[in-house]
């Protein structure tokens, strides 16, 4: 159950949606509390919403529970990093980079760190009374006060940088790159900061004050004296050997390239192969041979290869994103190899893992095609139209029965065995009349015509709902486009009896005023009538009809407008007297 959590937690924090990343692997915390991986990955979650705090929290765990894992402290300096902390970040990532020398990352996360150490004032005071400029209830007045800083809050991120300055005043110095951030401790100072070019007049410089002969030698003696050159190391044999060997690895990879590029892979396979055996400790290698494979149509070849890379790759501490391209280079090949559904399962998983390690967009298009691909062939293997006609066989029983519920049930499972059968869909519309259910049994009758456009009762089911809907003029419309196919259809031809009868109550002003009403405000929802009643050329004409009799009898004699009238009168929005 715990490994369940942590997939959907991974393949959610691959999509960017790390809220729902971060619950996942709290639910696999939850079962499985001493898993140092959970709390790494919920670190990196919260880290991601900017939840610094929570981030720290869970770094920390990762770390007492395996304090031998390099990626542990990684979670932890950045943590300390987005808290503004950088001395506690440098050392974080000097711990890590301890365990693993060559580790990417935490070479990166080591740069940025001391960066932000390097930008921090001595002693740190400076940037916490700067930063307790943004702690008093004013500053969001006067930052929506200003035109020049109004729109910042409409950033998200920004408002989150503000936010995280007044939970932390000694982070500030971490967001003064932001020209955003500058511009407002600005505005909090009180301070107007002059554009500075050429030839525009600045404030005179203090001049120094000329040196007395006593001060120069003094000031002489200060000068820093030039370092010495660094004498060249000495180079072993050994080491002398490992150059050059893996010098004649690059070239070989080179020629590899070339071959690939060319179509002629059996002799880039061999550049590759000669280019492993002269060095193993770039994996590159390995996924440039596994690319080959792919491209042959040897898939497990392929595979091999990817698994060897990746196995290579975490004993070499290799970078995330080499580890993710050998992995999505697997995934692609089990997607070639899947025959069944289930067969698209472990293509899935592998590209998540590859998601977790480094995200990138064609990973994530090759996961959406295979979870795709999946569904499709589910769909395909689910197929069966002689078990479509028992489930059918049993809806009608049901409906027999009048049990509509137990019907709707069968009649839909027999269209999940085939959803190309229009007697389904018809039937399954006639049980969501009964049940009163008129949207869905609608929808059900125009698949059903959809499917087959000869099939009367498609327009018998799809009439009599609109019917009972007291869309009269469309029922209308409906049984006489199913006449068209069937022209002696007895309930077609009484459907559009009905109809007739329904509508010329209305023009003869034989209903109600309740159901007039009604009518009209169910007719005023109609986009059609919306429609007509917006067109200029038929409020001309409904304006003629009440003062310009003459006018209006030419009006009438044009069959489009005749068309639209009737409609309006179906409605019971216009009576002809």
């Amino acid at each position: 159950m715990a490994d369940e959590a942590k997939a959907k937690g991974n393949a959610a924090f691959a999509a960017g949606r790390f809220e729902e990343a971060a619950r996942h692997f709290g639910d696999a915390i939850a079962l499985a509390p001493d898993n140092h991986v959970l709390y790494s990955n919920r670190s990196a979650a919260y880290a991601s919403l900017g939840r610094y705090s929570e981030a720290l929290a869970d770094a920390e765990r990762t770390v007492a529970l395996r304090p031998d894992w390099a990626k542990g402290y990684s979670r932890l300096g950045a943590a300390h990093l987005g808290l503004g902390d950088a001395p506690r970040a440098v050392e974080s990532y000097d711990r890590g980079l301890a365990l693993e020398p060559s580790n990417e990352a935490l070479k990166s996360g080591l740069a940025q760190a001391r960066h932000a150490a390097e930008t921090r004032r001595p002693g740190g005071s400076g940037a916490d009374a700067f930063g307790k400029v943004f702690q008093g209830p004013e500053l969001w007045t006067k930052i929506a006060a200003d035109p020049t800083t109004r729109a910042y809050l409409d950033q998200p991120d920004f408002v989150q940088m503000l936010r995280e300055v007044q939970r932390n005043p000694g982070s500030l110095n971490t967001y003064l790159s932001d020209p955003r951030m500058v511009q407002v401790l600005t505005l909090m100072l009180n301070i107007k900061l002059q554009p500075q070019s050429n030839g525009a007049s600045q404030p005179a410089a203090a001049q120094p004050a000329p040196q007395t002969p006593k001060q120069q030698p003094e000031a002489k003696a200060r000068e820093p004296e030039p370092e010495p050159e660094p004498e060249p190391m000495e180079v072993t044999e050994e080491e002398k050997e490992r150059k050059e060997r893996k010098a004649a690895a690059q070239k070989e990879k080179e020629a590899g390239n070339a071959a690939y590029k060319k179509k002629d892979f059996d002799t880039a396979i061999q550049h590759y192969t000669k280019a492993m055996e002269l060095d193993d400790e770039d994996i590159s290698y390995i996924t440039n041979r596994a690319a080959v494979y792919l491209e042959m149509g040897k898939y497990d070849e392929c595979i091999k290869d990817c698994d060897k890379a990746v196995e290579r790759g975490r004993e070499l501490h290799a970078d995330f994103k080499m580890i993710s391209r050998a992995l999505t280079r697997k995934g692609t090949a089990l997607a070639k190899l899947a025959k069944t559904s289930k067969d698209y399962d472990v293509a899935i998983e592998t590209f998540q893992k590859a998601l977790t390690e480094h995200r990138n967009p064609d990973t994530l298009k090759k996961l959406n095609d295979a979870e795709r691909a999946k569904k499709e062939l589910e769909q395909q293997e689910y197929y069966d139209p002689k078990i479509s006609d028992e489930e059918r066989e049993k809806g009608n029983e049901f409906f027999k029965q009048q049990k509509y519920p137990e019907a709707v049930k069968h009649y839909t499972e027999a269209l999940r065995r085939n959803p190309k059968d229009p007697k389904v869909y018809s039937n399954r519309a006639a049980c969501y009349t009964k049940l009163g259910a008129l949207p869905e049994g609608l929808k059900d009758a125009e698949k059903c015509i959809e499917l087959d456009p000869t099939f009367s009762k498609g327009y018998t089911r799809k009439g009599a709902i609109q019917f009972f809907m007291k869309e009269y003029d469309k029922a209308l419309e409906t049984y006489q486009a199913g006449l068209k196919h069937d022209p002696k259809n007895q309930e077609l031809l009484d459907g559009v009896r009905r109809c007739v009868e329904q509508i010329n109550k209305a023009s003869r002003g034989e209903l109600s005023e309740e159901e007039m009403k009604e009518r009209q405000n169910k007719a005023m929802q109609d986009p059609e009538i919306q429609n007509i009643l917006t067109d200029p050329i038929m409020r001309q004409v409904l304006a003629d009809l009440q003062e310009n009799p003459q006018a209006a009898q030419a009006h009438l004699k044009n069959p489009g407008v005749m068309q639209k009238i009737q409609k309006l009168v179906s409605a019971g929005i216009v009576q002809m007297k």
